[in-house]
């Protein structure tokens, strides 16, 4: 069937433009050519298109009713250093109209560390709060009735402690861990791919997902057992398909382990949820949410369940960060206003709304409140949950969804092929295609092809200073030692002994469930840490081996005089030298988030730089060792978690310890403009904030050397 009048509108349009139409036809990134002009025509062949709201395959919502029953939960994510603040933050934002808590972990925690571990001394308090006991989750629910609140955890690497600690804490406020409610993250595939915050090698990992689902599935049947996760993906630089792709044969990867442990699909299938990012290509991401509900029932139907609920795939969604900018920052509060909206017509069943400072620091009262009111305007003003999917039989939505369905289909079958998502996690291959993406992306800003307002168009001469919370790392720590203390002091050192003994024998010989046994050393207040080193000597740790995507940034920036330039002037200086400048990118204390670290990593091997990656978790010694024994240049430390202010100088003074004080110490990320004084005071010769285009950085850091060479 073809449409008659496309032919007139075709003549209309090449009247108007004085070209072919057709060159108006947008490429996206996940190869997905958008046109125009949609039309009936587009829609032949979609198999779903009469299907109904609460139906299979539950394209149009996993409910019948949707947001015309009972809009989606207000679910906002935040963490403020010690349990106290974070629990003063959740009991405010429940009274303004928040209905469920959502807990954002510090990385000590998340990394399965005490706060008194030596290697973390710049990250407890910082991006989240710290949990070292089921004293510090007392706190943190303290006044907050677990029988009746849902509570979300993101949680992966420390899964086990931090389940074990929540399930307690619920029987010493009397709720029993039956009526606990809530999710727990549980999502360690997407760990090794994008977030980096695991623990564990990839099959015990497993091992523990699998237990969790097991324990979950018998004792807490309101509590959903794992949050799949592409959020995080999408954050890295994944595109769209990537993400969906990649998350639902995660999914199903999980459910086979479960299955593995003698469990009926239909025990626990219906307690799976999803968590996806959504970005800014607003009808894309609505419609990628439709297509996850297509895809996943058809993964589902493989395991034959007999509950329709056990087809259904149930999502939280977080509007991204990765969108908001420094520059111009009150252009953050549209950016996640348009992606809430994106959310609730794509279904979500639950939306965070991020916050207009959150790209450089923690939000505050003021940015999470109307973070907050965002959501409560769109249930409450807008309409929009008057109809269950406004968007069905939308020429463009409806056909954007099957092209999403079939692109990330051909990209899940790919991974089946490989032997599934645990042996290509293995082999590195969705984290190399993530991280190509990303740095093709970050080429595409950098050269204006993809306009961010205020960044690299419509940018202000002036930049609005807004005021951040700062965390005073240091207090936040001696507090957290002090109640470690108390805690070690007044348990039973009998009991503890044994609880200890019996989940270090469970992880290692199989015989029993760690969730079980870890729930009785959290009882006898056995520590994070050391729950998770009991499970350390069973399993040990996991270390990755950087590895950094080559001729991506640099072929998107072939034939440009700007680009070419640049390296010419840094082969010129390199004949200088003697030597090829030589860049390591460093990544310290527990921050895995890694996205910028490669990308500069990437382009800067690109422009002509020898490029070091050094490994995650380092130490400011252990980065200091490294790069004397490479005798590099330059340390590019890349921070995103709020570290920087703790470790950058003590880089810089255990380099001079080291007698490399020549080398140029740099910190780029995520580092607010009212620390670059405090960073430059303490030996950094440049900061490089959010926004920073590669270029820029590039001939900044080679500015450096050649004034450094001038001045020896």
């Amino acid at each position: 069937m073809t449409n008659p009048k496309l032919g007139q509108w075709r003549a209309a349009a090449e009247k108007e433009i004085k070209r072919d139409p057709d060159t108006l036809v947008w490429n996206t990134p996940e190869g997905i050519p958008v046109k125009p002009v949609y039309t009936a025509d587009d829609l032949e062949g979609i198999g779903h298109l009469d299907s109904l709201p609460g139906m299979k395959p539950f394209v149009r919502g996993p409910r019948a009713t949707m947001y015309t029953g009972r809009p989606w939960t207000i679910r906002q994510y935040a963490g403020f250093s010690t349990a106290e603040a974070s629990n003063a933050f959740y009991r405010k934002a429940l009274a303004a109209g928040q209905q469920g808590v959502s807990v954002a972990f510090d990385l000590a925690t998340h990394r399965g560390y005490d706060s008194d571990h030596p290697r973390v001394e710049g990250d407890v308090g910082k991006a989240g709060v710290a949990i070292d006991s089921v004293e510090d989750m007392k706190i943190l629910f303290d006044g907050i009735p677990l029988g009746e609140i849902s509570v979300s955890m993101t949680m992966n690497g420390a899964v086990i402690p931090i389940l074990a600690n929540f399930i307690v804490a619920g029987e010493e406020q009397g709720v029993s861990r039956a009526q606990l409610s809530g999710t727990i993250q549980n999502d360690i595939l997407k760990e090794f791919m994008v977030r980096n915050t695991y623990i564990y090698p990839p099959e015990p990992s497993m091992r523990i997902i699998a237990d969790i689902i097991e324990y979950t599935a018998k004792e807490m049947p309101k509590f959903n057992s794992i949050s799949i996760s592409g959020y995080h993906m999408q954050e890295a630089g994944a595109t769209l398909v990537q993400e969906l792709a990649f998350t639902l044969a995660d999914g199903r990867e999980y459910v086979r382990a479960a299955l593995a442990k003698g469990l009926d699909v239909d025990a626990f299938a219906g307690r799976l949820s999803f968590f996806f990012a959504i970005g800014m290509n607003f009808f894309m991401e609505a419609a990628k949410l439709r297509a996850a509900r297509l895809l996943w029932t058809r993964i589902m139907e493989e395991f034959e369940p007999k509950k329709a609920s056990s087809l259904m795939l149930r999502t939280h969604c977080q509007t991204s960060g990765v969108s908001l900018q420094e520059q111009d920052p009150y252009n953050n509060v549209i950016r996640t206003a348009y992606e809430a909206l994106s959310a609730a017509l794509g279904g979500t069943q639950s939306l965070h709304t991020n916050a207009l400072d959150e790209a450089i620091a923690l939000p505050t009262e003021f940015s999470a409140r109307i973070a907050r009111n965002t959501q409560l305007i769109l249930q409450h003003e807008t309409g929009v949950t008057k109809v269950v999917d406004p968007l069905a039989g939308s020429y463009y939505v409806e056909s954007l969804t099957n092209d999403l369905a079939e692109k990330a289909w051909a990209l899940i079958e790919e991974i089946e092929a490989m032997g599934g998502m645990t042996k290509a996690v293995n082999d590195g291959y969705p984290k190399r295609l993530i991280e190509e993406a990303a740095t093709r992306k970050q080429a595409a800003i950098d050269r204006g092809d993809e306009v961010i307002v205020g960044v690299n168009k419509y940018r202000l001469e002036t930049e609005d200073d807004l005021d951040i919370l700062d965390i005073d790392n240091k207090a936040v720590r001696e507090a957290q030692i002090a109640r470690i203390e108390k805690t070690r002091r007044q348990r039973d050192p009998k009991k503890w002994e044994e609880a200890i003994a019996t989940l270090r024998e469970v992880a290692k010989t199989g015989n029993g469930n760690i969730l079980e046994a870890a729930v009785e050393a959290a009882r006898a207040r056995a520590t994070l840490g050391e729950i998770s080193d009991a499970l350390r000597e069973a399993f040990g740790d996991h270390s990755a081996v950087p590895k950094v995507v080559r001729k991506v940034y640099g072929p998107a920036y072939e034939g440009e005089p700007e680009y070419e330039n640049l390296v010419q002037r840094l082969d010129e200086f390199a004949r200088v030298l003697g030597e090829t400048p030589k860049v390591m990118v460093a990544k310290l204390g527990q921050d895995g988030h890694d996205r910028g670290a490669k990308i500069i990593a990437s382009a800067f091997g690109d422009i002509g730089f020898e490029v070091i990656a050094g490994p995650l978790f380092q130490t400011p010694d252990e980065a200091a060792d490294l790069a004397v024994a490479q005798k590099v240049h330059v340390v590019g430390m890349s921070s995103l978690a709020a570290g920087h202010k703790t470790l950058a100088p003590q880089l810089v003074e255990a380099l001079k310890k080291k007698g490399a004080e020549n080398v140029i110490v740099v910190v780029g990320g995520v580092v607010p403009r009212q620390d670059y004084q405090f960073l430059l005071d303490h030996g950094v010769a440049a900061v490089f904030g959010p926004g920073t285009n590669v270029l820029d950085a590039a001939r900044g850091v080679l500015d450096l050397m050649e004034g450094k060479r001038r001045n020896v």
